[in-house]
């Protein structure tokens, strides 16, 4: 076929060459502004930020890119938002992103606050905007930003607790330096940011559910409340296997429901009175301190948990308690009264038994006096060892597997980290929470199973903050005593229930004889002493605390590898050496750091435009 004809007037042929050159500018110009074009992620997780449900953020993680997208709902917006990470939910040194308004323009920017809490935008801008829109449903600002950028003014995201910080902005803002974010009300909510990225296993066809819900509960017109309610198993369970678990938020709560635990009570109790009131209640029932074997944990913006394909939490049969407790943490600071409440935990279970039973290790440290935090610190650690000659007399050939954790401190509790130590070397991080918060205790499902063999040893270390206290701070069980556990989910289930140690007493009373004399005072060994009083008699300075770190870092423990009968394996436990650590583990380096080149430095924030895309 000829493409021209002699006969083609001169007007035909400038026509058919505009119209080439039109299609190959379009061309042109949809290739060149292709990469503009942000296809939208799904963001998988949600989370209400205040109590009174004006914010919503949402977010997804790409571990590829080693990013995450964020997504804000402020339902009314008036001249802004603000949202930010500390290490411990401070407004003070907080990464911040702002969404702010001068009275004409609105803008989006990286800021960060300084120890006073005055906000100043960021020099190397990280948070990229990526959409605004409005909707019957609210304002909504999708962003992303890696997980560490190198800047040390943003905050590194991490596996852990994350404390989110949020606060409105009601009037105008000429300029970032006039914001000072002590002095807005900013709120809190704390947040795993960071999951695993495997897909949940099915769940079986013959599964079945069992609820277990708050009885209609009144929610008490204060700030904090503790809910404990005794749950009874119908006579007779078979076992079964426990294969996911998921919250029941009574509708219009999710806001006020903060956290959920189910325990099961101590299989030797034939009774448990019934009970259903407040958890610090004096009417309570001394045998509901028996139950503290946990089979279920949920806090806001936890996904359902589920169990390996292979294994399951066996529920009800021989040697299993019919009697469970459950504990639903209310958080109602607007005070809000005459809210109902039938919250609680949804068991999926079924009769068809895995191949494997789970089960539940307690590592880290003995619930004893013995092991005390110095008052004035900034952060003094402490270590709980499950020696390789526990876990060589305890452990099957094959080993076994840890596929979920739950960390556990008090109020003073900062960090928890559980490595696995493989002849004298540690070989994987079981699970780290640098931002540790005792109000946030989930049972965290690992992004990779650790394998753990005969021989193995587990170290658990965590970090204390007690500058606010002028009396050392004891281990135990109150509030106010602190603890040091990792409770590891795992398969297959062995008799080995718990794998802890404490410092050598005798060791204990060498120290309080030497400050003792340092300071100038009898060492009283009378009989009945105890050693709450022996911490309590201490002047405590630079010296005594310095010495008892030395001590609980160098002298012999007490190991506890107990059976589910609470009897010690066959052994010798006392006077045991602490496991050496030759090697520790270096943490992979980040992008930023690999591609060694400052980002450029540009502190103007993006202007935004209603139902913008940028």
């Amino acid at each position: 076929m000829r493409l021209l004809n002699k006969d083609l007037r001169l007007q035909d042929v400038t026509l058919m060459y505009l119209t080439v050159l039109a299609t190959v500018v379009v061309l042109l110009v949809a290739s060149y502004q292709a990469p503009a074009v942000h296809s939208r992620p799904t963001l998988a997780y949600h989370i209400p930020l205040d109590p009174s449900g004006q914010l919503e953020l949402s977010w997804n993680i790409s571990y590829p890119t080693q990013e995450v997208y964020l997504e804000l709902k402020v339902k009314e917006l008036h001249h802004g938002v603000l949202l930010g990470m500390s290490d411990q939910g401070e407004p003070t040194n907080a990464d911040l992103v702002l969404l702010w308004d001068d009275g004409h323009k609105s803008y989006f920017g990286d800021a960060w606050s300084d120890n006073e809490g005055r906000v100043m935008l960021d020099t190397q801008q990280d948070y990229e905007l990526l959409e605004t829109h409005q909707s019957t449903e609210g304002f909504f600002l999708l962003f992303k930003r890696p997980f560490s950028t190198c800047d040390p003014h943003d905050y590194i995201i991490e596996e852990g607790t994350v404390h989110i910080i949020y606060a409105m902005l009601e009037r105008p803002i000429l300029s970032l330096r006039e914001l000072n974010i002590s002095r807005l009300q900013s709120g809190i909510q704390r947040v795993l940011l960071l999951r695993p990225d495997a897909p949940s296993p099915a769940l079986p066809r013959d599964v079945r559910t069992l609820e277990v819900l708050a009885p209609d509960v009144i929610i008490p017109t204060q700030e904090t409340t503790y809910w404990c309610h005794i749950y009874q198993l119908p006579p007779n369970m078979p076992k079964n296997h426990i294969v996911m678990y998921e919250s029941v938020i009574t509708p219009g709560n999710e806001a006020i429901v903060h956290h959920i635990e189910v325990f099961e009570c101590s299989p030797q109790m034939d009774t448990v009175p019934q009970f259903s009131s407040s958890c610090d209640s004096k009417m309570k029932p001394r045998k509901l301190n028996y139950c503290r074997h946990v089979l279920a944990a949920w806090a806001m913006g936890a996904e359902p948990f589920y169990y390996p394909a292979d294994a399951g939490l066996p529920l009800g049969g021989e040697g299993s308690s019919r009697f469970l407790r459950l504990e639903v943490h209310y958080h109602n600071p607007l005070l809000i009264s005459g809210r109902r409440d039938s919250s609680g935990i949804r068991l999926w279970y079924t009769p068809s038994l895995r191949r494997f039973d789970a089960g539940i290790m307690e590592l880290g440290l003995v619930y004893t006096p013995v092991m005390a935090i110095p008052p004035r610190q900034r952060s003094f650690q402490l270590t709980g060892y499950c020696t390789a000659k526990c876990t060589q007399t305890a452990l099957p050939v094959g080993g076994v597997h840890i596929f979920a954790s739950q960390l556990h401190t008090h109020l003073a509790g900062l960090g928890v980290r559980t490595v696995l130590v493989r002849g004298g070397r540690e070989v994987e991080v079981v699970q780290e929470d640098k931002h540790f918060s005792t109000h946030y205790q989930i049972i965290r499902v690992l992004r990779k199973m650790v394998t753990v063999l005969p021989g193995d040893a587990l170290v658990t270390k965590c970090s204390y903050n007690t500058e606010d206290r002028n009396k050392a701070t004891v281990g135990g069980f109150g509030i106010m005593e602190e603890m040091c556990v990792n409770y590891v989910h795992y398969y297959p289930r062995t008799q080995l229930e718990l794998c802890k140690s404490h410092v050598d007493t005798d060791y204990l009373q060498k120290y309080f004889s030497l400050i003792n004399r340092f300071q100038g005072r009898e060492s009283c060994s009378c009989p009945g002493t105890t050693v709450e009083e022996q911490f309590s008699s201490l002047s405590w300075d630079g010296f005594s605390g310095e010495v008892l770190n030395s001590l609980y870092l160098t002298s012999p423990i007490s190991m506890h590898c107990n059976q589910s009968t609470a009897e010690l394996f066959p052994g010798e436990w006392e006077h045991q050496e602490i496991p050496v650590v030759t090697a520790e583990l270096q943490r992979a380096p980040f992008p930023c750091e690999l591609s060694r080149r400052a980002s450029p430095e540009n502190d103007n924030p993006t202007e935004v435009r209603p139902d913008s895309s940028v």
